[in-house]
């Protein structure tokens, strides 16, 4: 086998990467790593229309913050570049102009009115909407007007064959087979001298040299217009691949508006970007022994594409969660404190927060849910949760006790509050209520001997002493 050489070609259209842009990433780079390979990012910046500003470099971002670096890019350059399609549109027209002499591609010069006249008459007659050929049938008429009116806006369309069958191998769903005749004559250069996705697909595969192409199953009915261009171009198929659609729990498709779906709002949420990817990975794969945390290293050296399974089982925001729960629990105290360091904009003490990871890692699981957890270490509370003027008298006990502490530790702390709690005759768990949301404002908080320690003892007692 020659070099496996594989690449995600996202559209700068939206905020960031979509999560379903994320697995498709995830399933070429360890293909290309298991096989040692090499995995290119291309950018498909021709839809002009719909174009985002900032995309790109978003995109760039979320790639790195994710770990699926490409080898080949529009940042770190490569043998086949340029690797932004809007610097390639005259290898396009090339190409489609040699599709035009084969008579493998024709003008047209229908009007979105006609179009759309067209496409309305075939619903009602039941027909497929596809292109009826109108502009095929006066080539020579079109050609002539071209020549003689060279502003004339017309597209280039795909001359499909009526006749005969388009099949492919699907690595993942074996055979697959298009009557020709059901095919549309797609068009491959706009009228803005723009390609369509289509035509520029298969010439930047060719050119690029991608041996497979790996990606979700929505792209499986335009595969048989990209196998009529490889053919009438006279270039040898890549191997294809489909993967399943990441869906809803209604197994509808993943779609902003019923689940997040940019890699940005995961990240700003604080899931870590391992546990996506592990969580990805089961989105229609998983170990041969069923485990459900493993690491990438450990999906590369185990991966097959033709394990994966033709259907999904649906995004679960909720069972991610519990992922990234796990991730948590089992990252190092010192690399969770970093995270979590930076996760908050470095804006609190990273010393504390180290301090605190003990209390709270079994608590949460997302770096957001850190603050709401153990934020009051870093303020005193502006408010309580409970009535304090009602427990004044008990607080200037805990007052006078806390401050005969000699050795502040949670030991010493837990112990002098018990005996105070004995001698008050208050119940034991409301003894406790009251002390806990007058240190932390909150009714529930990590274990409070240790967060007292934690805050120390003069703070600990001028949150007390601001209620009184």
């Amino acid at each position: 086998m020659n070099q496996v050489r594989v690449r995600i070609a996202p559209s700068p259209t939206g905020e960031d990467l979509h999560i379903g842009n994320v697995y498709t990433a995830l399933l070429n780079y360890i293909f290309a790593k298991k096989n040692k390979g090499k995995f290119i990012l291309r950018i498909e910046d021709t839809d002009r229309g719909r174009l985002v500003e900032g995309s790109v470099n978003r995109i760039l971002d979320s790639l790195k913050w994710f770990g699926l670096e490409p080898d080949e890019s529009l940042q770190k350059g490569g043998p086949y570049g340029p690797y932004l399609q809007s610097e390639r549109i005259e290898l396009y027209r090339h190409y489609a102009e040699e599709l035009v002499k084969k008579d493998h591609a024709y003008y047209c010069v229908c009007t979105p009115d006609r179009l759309e006249a067209m496409r309305q008459e075939q619903k009602v007659r039941g027909l497929p909407t596809i292109y009826d050929g109108r502009c095929k049938k006066i080539q020579n008429s079109i050609r002539q007007l071209a020549d003689k009116v060279p502003n004339k806006k017309y597209v280039i369309r795909l001359n499909v064959p009526d006749e005969g069958k388009t099949e492919f191998n699907d690595l993942i769903r074996g055979k697959i087979s298009f009557e020709n005749k059901l095919i549309d004559d797609q068009v491959l250069i706009k009228s803005d001298g723009y390609p369509t996705y289509h035509l520029a697909v298969v010439v930047d595969d060719y050119l690029m040299k991608i041996s497979h192409v790996i990606r979700a199953e929505e792209w499986i009915s335009s595969v048989p217009k990209h196998i009529l261009i490889y053919k009438f171009l006279g270039w040898e198929l890549p191997v294809f691949a489909h993967g399943p659609i990441l869906r809803n729990p209604d197994k509808s498709k993943l779609s902003k508006r019923k689940n997040p779906v940019w890699a940005s709002w995961y990240r700003q949420e604080g899931y870590l970007p391992d546990a996506i990817l592990n969580y990805l990975a089961l989105m229609g794969w998983s170990m041969s022994d069923n485990r459900e945390i493993f690491s990438l290293a450990e999906m590369i050296d185990n991966f097959r594409l033709e394990d994966i399974k033709p259907v999904g089982p649906a995004f679960d925001i909720k069972k991610l969660e519990w992922m990234n729960g796990e991730y948590i629990r089992k990252t190092q105290n010192s690399a969770l404190k970093t995270q979590i360091y930076n996760f908050l904009e470095k804006k609190y003490p990273e010393n504390i927060i180290e301090k605190t990871i003990p209390l709270v890692r079994e608590r949460i699981k997302k770096l957001s849910d850190y603050l709401p957890l153990a934020g009051f270490f870093f303020d005193q509370p502006k408010s309580y949760e409970l009535d304090m003027v009602k427990n004044i008298n008990i607080i200037k006990q805990m007052v006078n006790k806390l401050d005969s502490i000699k050795k502040w530790n949670a030991d010493d702390i837990g112990k002098a509050m018990m005996t105070l709690c004995k001698k008050s005759g208050i119940k034991t768990g409301d003894f406790f209520m009251i002390a806990r949301v007058a240190a932390t404002g909150k009714k529930i908080s990590p274990p409070l001997n240790e967060s007292m320690e934690i805050m120390g003892k003069d703070e600990v007692l001028a949150r007390l002493r601001k209620i009184l």
